[in-house]
């Protein structure tokens, strides 16, 4: 019997996310690494695991959420203004750089440089694809309950 994928699976899956002008965000494949998608507990939307629902292994299913459902909307509230005298003097200051930022219980959160002007940084603490509607291959490798 085929198994299929259910509310609470783990599934190993090769995944690839694009913009809506058809270019690639992210994928899975660069690396040759599937990735473990683990139903249920939070990390995907509804509208996400809903897709995965039903398939089974060697399925691939292409499927577009808005920003909602997939990365959330962009938060205004994690967009900061920044003094540039915060950044350590060996980091590339640039719109579009990635800072790594330690956050206060430890551990770290990237954000990224959206504007520089004079002494002031402007660093989005959003997720990259927050606020954007986006498409998902998702190729099935391995299902497990």
């Amino acid at each position: 019997m085929t198994e299929l994928v259910k509310e609470n699976s783990r599934v190993l899956a090769d995944v690839t996310i694009k913009l809506k002008d058809g270019s690639v965000a992210d994928s899975t494949k660069v690396n040759g690494k599937p990735s473990w998608l683990i139903l249920g507990n939070g990390s995907f939307s509804d509208a996400f695991e809903s897709f995965l629902i039903g398939s089974s292994v060697s399925d691939t299913l292409t499927f577009e959420l808005e920003a909602k459902d997939a990365f959330g909307e962009s938060e205004p509230d994690n967009i900061h203004f920044m003094d540039i005298s915060q950044f350590p003097q060996d980091i590339k200051l640039e719109k579009g750089a990635i800072v790594a930022f330690e956050q206060p219980g430890g551990g770290e959160i990237p954000g990224i440089v959206r504007e520089i002007e004079a002494t002031s940084v402007k660093v989005d603490f959003n997720h990259p694809l927050a606020g954007e509607t986006v498409i998902f291959e998702v190729e099935i490798k391995q299902i497990a309950a």
